[in-house]
């Protein structure tokens, strides 16, 4: 019985067409000049001895980006898009990432540095590469497509014993051994159509200028084992042999330099753990860096590969080991065709694509499945619009290849450095823990995103896992820590308790008792806000006694947000945000609460649209800086200053649309670290001790941060303690140095995390 047919018997279509994807991409660190870039791997990536997500290939210069293994191609871009991300604000600025495969221009071949690690085996079978190709070869690189079944494809074959598990692992080998020698047969369509290595850098090899390829890369020219054919794919046993044997002679310098387009990856290092274990995926190797995407392989490439590859399972011609060698006849002709040529395998190429599209339909594979199939139709029938061609017209404009590669390699880098607050792939959560998840990619840290809307992510490191809710909520703060936070009354007391400077206040359940209360405040300075709520939502701050009208109103806008709210006195001062991390100060900001300053021409509602064009400024705790609102508690403060929305002010005249300071309502951010009194630190260490807690944002009210506080003369007074507390605010400041606390949390989950 067929693969095919097994498949179809057990209703097992819709599980084949889920699957595992991985990618891995190689790309060159560059000088802004076009030179290949000689420094050291950046000690921002954290130690390559544990790195999963970001290491090196040959060279000291050669990056190599590798995705976990995802569930969807959507998720696998999530997973490349960050990491482009990570890698371009974390290169040194004069640097970006080489765009196309064949290298950028190359220094003499002894200058060309060898990776540098502490295992001198890998430099040492680095060192036997160098001599047996050349080092020159080794700097092109490309894309690996890594392809497995799904975890559910392979517990239906094991389930109501369909299968033993001796069974299913050699059905799976069956299946990834037959998808190989199709794909090994057919690559010469992906050559065609993906193929991007039409010319080089006289600097790489100055003999084979002159004329244009489909693909370097792929063809004699490129970097190959020339004993590739001597592999066989007919069963895992052969495979496995023939590799052994190519090492055993000393054809191979060790098993894993064999580089055939298509692998077969098991458990372990050693091939041979193949025929016990099985085959968990197949590396697929053969295709080029896609320089007109910022990827360097693109969405929609990928979901054709996919296609591809199904398509190599789901045929029902079976292919002989000279079938095999005709692929590959076929694969270097194509590669070095003219780019402008029509494929001499055109009818066979437009024959597989109709194959591939009953397959999608069949599969009822999604919408974008036939619509890659329509497009690679329409590149066999106009080579004029492959990558190769592509490529080949802008230089014909004039640019060389190495001008085309500087202009595309920084525009892909300045894209990262457009919103750098943000994470691209993962920049629809929470910015704290966009910024957080950048730093353990950065770090090296195993990540996974448990919950996406509820900003819940699991890091594992030295076996040691650790779970982190919106940022900073950790296991390192106990459960009961939160709401005692939470509650403004409890936090309070318990400051006031160990002997911490708090206001006065009182606290009502009824919006009826706080107004019947008016009389006893009526000539106070005071703040109304909810007993139980963050972000400062919901506060109204009155710094000259309220009339009885706006006194109302704060206390109905307070209790819209808690069953119960706190009036205090108001406090004379400026307020700022110490954040506390495992102990110590790590960040202070001065917050000045939202504002506008007059032109003498526009309204407040004017000036404020113009400020919130800001490219800081955004919504939903995804930017920095909060736009400014203009609802009912804006409308208020500006009632009790003589404005409307309406009003056109002064110039230079400065109206407040809140009197709370939070960035989340509008605020702005000026870091006030380093200008800071130690003492005030200490206090904020002490409050932080004696409220148990390890994260916190405390606010603190300090008329004069150079005179010192003391026991006797306490020169502030705490307004409140905050959990989960945002550091995206202390990161990118308005004005001041900006402060990497999510790094600092990472380094609380993990202080022994290598670094370097």
């Amino acid at each position: 019985m067929t693969i095919k047919n097994t498949i179809k018997q057990n209703n097992l279509q819709h599980l084949l067409k889920k699957a595992s994807f991985g990618i891995e991409k190689e790309g060159l660190r560059t000088e802004m000049n076009g030179q290949l870039a000689l420094s050291l791997h950046p000690e921002g990536f954290g130690s390559r001895n544990h790195h999963p997500y970001i290491q090196t290939d040959f060279s000291e210069s050669q990056l190599e980006l590798v995705t976990p293994p995802r569930e969807s191609i959507e998720e696998q871009y999530q997973w490349l898009r960050a990491l482009h991300d990570v890698v371009n604000r974390t290169i040194d600025e004069d640097e970006f990432i080489w765009p196309f495969s064949m290298p950028n221009r190359l220094p003499d071949e002894k200058d060309i540095p060898i990776i540098n690690v502490s295992d001198q085996s890998e430099i040492e079978y680095r060192e036997q590469l160098a001599f047996k190709y050349g080092k020159k070869k080794q700097m092109i690189s490309g894309v690996h497509f890594n392809f497995s079944l799904s975890e559910e494809f392979v517990e239906a074959l094991k389930a109501d014993r369909m299968m033993s598990p001796e069974e299913v692992t050699d059905f799976c080998n069956g299946l990834y051994l037959t998808m190989s020698r199709h794909y090994l047969r057919y690559q010469w369509l992906l050559t065609y159509l993906f193929g991007a290595s039409p010319v080089n850098d006289e600097t790489y090899d100055s003999d084979i200028a002159g004329r244009y390829y489909r693909s370097i890369r792929n063809s004699p020219l490129g970097y190959h084992n020339t004993f590739s054919n001597k592999v066989s794919y007919q069963t895992v046993e052969q495979y496995v042999e023939d590799i052994e044997s190519l090492v055993a002679d000393r054809t191979l310098i060790e098993e894993r330099e064999y580089y055939g387009a298509a692998r077969l990856r098991g458990k372990g290092k050693a091939v041979r753990n193949l025929i016990s274990k099985g085959t968990r995926y197949v590396e697929f190797r053969s295709f080029d860096l896609n320089p007109f995407d910022s990827m360097g392989f693109s969405y929609q490439q990928s979901v054709f590969t996919h296609l591809f590859l199904l398509t190599m399972i789901w045929m029902e011609t079976e292919h002989s080991e000279e079938d095999i060698k005709w692929g590959a006849v076929m694969n270097k002709e194509t590669s070095m065709e003219n780019p402008f040529s029509p494929s001499q395998y055109k009818e066979e190429g437009l024959s597989l694509l109709s194959q591939m599209s009953a397959v999608a339909s069949e599969l009822e594979m999604d919408e974008i499945y036939h619509e890659v199939i329509k497009e690679a139709e329409r590149l066999l029938n106009n080579p004029e619009e492959t990558l190769a061609a592509r490529i080949v017209s802008e230089l014909e404009k004039g640019k060389s290849h190495v001008e085309l590669g500087i202009e595309l390699g920084r525009k892909y880098k300045e894209k990262s450095f457009e919103k750098p607050f943000l994470l691209d792939g993962f920049n629809q959560m929470e910015m704290s823990t966009q910024l957080l998840l950048f730093d353990a990619l950065k770090l090296g840290v195993e990540t996974s995103v448990i919950d996406f809307n509820d900003q819940f992510l699991e890091f594992k490191y030295n076996n040691i896992i650790e779970y982190v809710r919106n940022g900073n909520m950790t296991s390192k703060d106990t459960y009961i820590s939160h709401w005692i936070m939470a509650n403004k009354t409890v936090t309070k007391k318990l400051l006031k308790r160990s002997g911490f400077k708090v206001p006065g206040g009182e606290e009502f359940t009824s919006a009826d008792k706080a107004i019947d209360s008016y009389g006893q405040f009526k000539e106070k300075a005071i703040v109304i806000k909810p007993k139980s709520t963050n972000y400062g939502i919901g506060i109204s701050i009155f710094k000259k006694p309220a009339s009885f009208e706006g006194y109302s109103e704060a206390v109905r806008l307070a209790f819209q947000e808690d069953e119960q709210i706190l009036v205090e006195d108001y406090i004379e001062g400026t307020e700022y945000r110490f954040f506390v991390i495992n102990g110590k100060v790590e960040a202070v900001l001065l917050r000045q609460p939202a504002n506008v300053i007059g032109n003498g021409q526009d309204t407040i509602k004017k000036l404020i649209s113009e400020k919130n064009q800001h490219p800081y400024r955004g919504v939903k705790h995804r930017a920095p800086l909060e736009k400014i609102k203009m609802g009912e508690i804006e409308q208020l403060m500006l009632k009790e200053q003589g404005y409307s929305f309406d009003s056109v002010l002064e110039k230079g005249k400065q109206v407040f649309l809140r009197e709370n300071s939070n960035i989340s309502t509008g605020g702005d951010s000026i870091d006030m670290t380093d200008e800071m009194h130690e003492s005030y630190k200490q206090v904020a260490v002490a409050m932080a001790k004696a409220l148990e807690v390890n994260v916190t944002g405390l606010d603190l009210i300090v008329p004069d941060i150079k005179i010192p506080s003391t026991d006797n003369e306490p020169g502030y007074v705490v307004i409140e303690a905050n959990f989960n507390p945002a550091m995206h605010m202390h990161a990118f400041v308005q004005k001041g140095k900006g402060r990497n606390l999510s790094e600092k949390v990472i380094n609380m989950l993990y202080p022994s995390i290598e670094l370097s």
